[in-house]
């Protein structure tokens, strides 16, 4: 809002136009009552029979002593009369000068209370209010976000301490096992074996977690830019999902132009699509075919990721790309994860100058990333 003070100023005008033009008006009425008018007489008798009566004064020594105060001095006594009339105006008009001030501190100390009340002033300073009631709207969003994002922590490294726990139990039943029976069948020692190693390499998996936290919170996203085949990139990524896809009947159709080159950090950006599609892999109908298509819109590259399976709910398509969240929090982290893959991709796509966005209905889930194409080169079949 634009700093609107012509209510004030013409407040402020006002009342010192008022206080210029009631000074003397109630100087000469002050003069015309007391000194030259209807209170003269009455004055002076009452003065003179106070000096009679406290000083034993005669008559006229005390009409001698009123003419030379009063009469011989009215000049004098109409000066210091102004000037404590003015003082007295100007005291007025100053404490409600100050009022505004005073106003302004109270809604300050508003600011950092915790009251649902919205911040009051004087209709001249409703510009100020409305500045003050949006600085508070957004310290409080502010507040509100921050706890939202310490309890999402807080659950995450819950969930992740659980996890930990299960598959290190397992490794350290499993030992214990081959540690007590030396002379277990070959067979069955394999097996035992390889259910602790894949238990071990999941433990690692956990914990690479951790570490990743604490990078994504400390360190900043730096580009190591170079050329990058998109379509390969993409086709490559299906090819390696493959393995996760067969059993569940599950199919990557990936729609690309034969060559489109990108700038970009290869590394970071095969980690956004490879999160993604994980995303999409894991929440997709079984038998269904994902689909990921390039398209070109101007001078960006749109890449989408459109899987069939349960929609995301409304209220959680604004918070799925935000630190520590998980879609579904019930779901282990070996499907979960750590709730930093879609953030961290955000992250990643906002540092190449790009955009990431879901949507979601009954029938289809879509993930778009949009990609600057500055020192492309594209060839269509």
């Amino acid at each position: 809002m634009i700093n609107d003070f012509s209510k004030l100023k013409r407040k402020i005008f006002l009342q010192v136009l008022l206080i210029a033009v009631a000074a003397p008006v109630l100087g000469m009425i002050i003069q015309y009552l007391l000194i030259d008018g209807l209170f003269q007489a009455s004055f002076a008798e009452g003065f003179i029979q106070f000096c009679q009566s406290t000083f034993d004064l005669s008559y006229y020594d005390g009409l001698d002593v009123y003419q030379q105060l009063f009469r011989n001095n009215k000049s004098w006594w109409m000066t210091g009369g102004l000037f404590l009339l003015l003082l007295l105006i100007f005291y007025a008009a100053l404490a409600r000068m100050t009022k505004y001030f005073n106003e302004v501190s109270t809604g300050l100390d508003q600011l950092v209370e915790e009251s649902q009340r919205e911040i009051a002033l004087s209709p001249e300073m409703d510009f100020m209010a409305a500045k003050l009631n949006k600085i508070k709207s957004i310290l409080e969003k502010r507040e509100r976000d921050a706890k939202e994002a310490e309890q999402r922590k807080n659950d995450l490294v819950v969930y992740l301490a659980h996890d930990i726990k299960t598959p290190l139990t397992s490794v350290i039943g499993y030992l214990s096992l081959l540690d007590e029976a030396p002379e277990m069948p070959p067979e069955q020692k394999a097996k035992y074996v390889g259910i602790t190693l894949e238990k071990a390499y999941r433990l690692e998996q956990l914990i690479n977690e951790f570490f990743e936290i604490t990078r994504f919170n400390l360190q900043a996203i730096v580009l190591n830019k170079e050329k990058i085949n998109l379509p390969f990139m993409l086709k490559q990524l299906a090819d390696e999902f493959y393995p996760m896809l067969t059993p569940q009947g599950k199919q990557v159709a990936v729609n690309a132009p034969d060559i489109l080159t990108l700038w970009g950090d290869a590394d970071k950006l095969a980690r956004v699509f490879n999160n993604i599609l994980k995303n999409a892999i894991g929440y997709s109908h079984e038998n269904s075919i994902i689909d990921i298509s390039v398209v070109l819109q101007g001078e960006n590259a749109v890449i989408t990721f459109t899987n069939q399976g349960n929609p995301i709910p409304l209220q959680k398509l604004d918070t799925i790309f935000e630190k520590f969240y998980r879609l579904d929090s019930s779901r282990s982290s070996k499907t979960g994860g750590s709730g930093l893959g879609l953030a961290i991709a955000k992250e990643i796509i906002t540092a190449h100058g790009g955009t990431i966005s879901a949507e979601s209905n009954q029938k289809y889930t879509v993930f778009t990333v949009t990609l600057p194409i500055a020192d492309t080169e594209i060839r269509k079949s």
